[in-house]
Formats: structure tokens, sequence, C-alpha cells
């Protein structure tokens, strides 16, 4: 994986900002898992004294589309990569540091891979799974991502 934490940090500054200044960080990422970060504050907080779902949403995302994005980079062949759905449960009150996990990032690899033999766009469900420093989840975030070669 050619990607860094401080690489992908560095990206969500210059092109994602509302990402990077709600506190969302990616803490590690290998071949198959990204770890990401957020913890509950004033600017990404609900009227209910809890994480926003949306920001809870942006790094669930992150912590997926780092892992595409290594492998599209790894590929060196023009890949597009896309959402193209997304589900969400919400089971606990987000507060305090929220550790969002996807451990997909090989079911990733195959899809870029297929579409690369085949030529066909491919589509891949990835989870992110969040949790308060107690380890109880607090959400969890399935996305739809599409990969095809650019043409």
């Amino acid at each position: 994986m050619q990607l860094t934490p401080r690489k992908i940090n560095l990206f969500t500054l210059f092109k994602l900002p509302s990402c990077y200044f709600t506190g969302v960080r990616v803490k590690s990422i290998s071949e198959n898992t990204c770890t990401t970060t957020v913890k509950h504050r004033w600017i990404n907080q609900n009227p209910f004294k809890s994480m926003f779902w949306a920001v809870q949403g942006m790094a669930a995302e992150l912590s997926t589309g780092a892992l595409v994005m290594g492998y599209i980079k790894e590929s060196n062949k023009p890949i597009s990569m896309l959402v193209a759905n997304n589900k969400a449960t919400f089971s606990k009150k987000a507060t305090g540091r929220i550790t969002f996990t996807c451990n997909d990032g090989l079911a990733i690899k195959e899809a870029i891979d297929k579409t690369i033999a085949t030529g066909e766009g491919q589509t891949c469900w990835m989870m992110s799974e969040g949790k308060n420093k107690e380890g109880d989840v607090v959400s969890q975030f399935q996305f739809e991502w599409t990969v095809k070669l650019r043409a």
C-alpha cells in the first residue's frame, strides 16, 4: 500500500476540507484495513450534543475510500471510483473519540483486478464500523463502491 495516513490527511486538507476541519483523520492503513478517527467537538455536533451523523459518515467513507484509492494508485491504471449506494445504522449516541475501521481492502482489490482484466465496471460493498473508546459500536456504514476503467 503506497498511501500513508499523513498523505491521506494532507489530501483531505486540500481536497475534502469539510472532512479535515471537522476532525476526521486516518490513523492507519494497510493492505486490508483502514482506521479513521474523529472526536466529538462543537464544530461536528448536532443539537442533541452528540456527533452529527454526516460527520460519522465522512469518517466511515474515508476508511473505505482510502483503501479504494490505494489500490487504484497501485494498479497504475486510469480507474474511476464512485459510491453508488450507502446504508447506515446507528445504535448509540456518538460522543468522545469514535474510531471507524474497514477490513474490506482485499475485496476491493479483487474488484479492481477484475475490472482491469475484463474491462467491465465492478461493484463492491465495504463496511465500516464505528466504536467509542469503551469499544461499543455506535454506528455501522456500508458503501457500495463502483470501479471502472476510464475511456
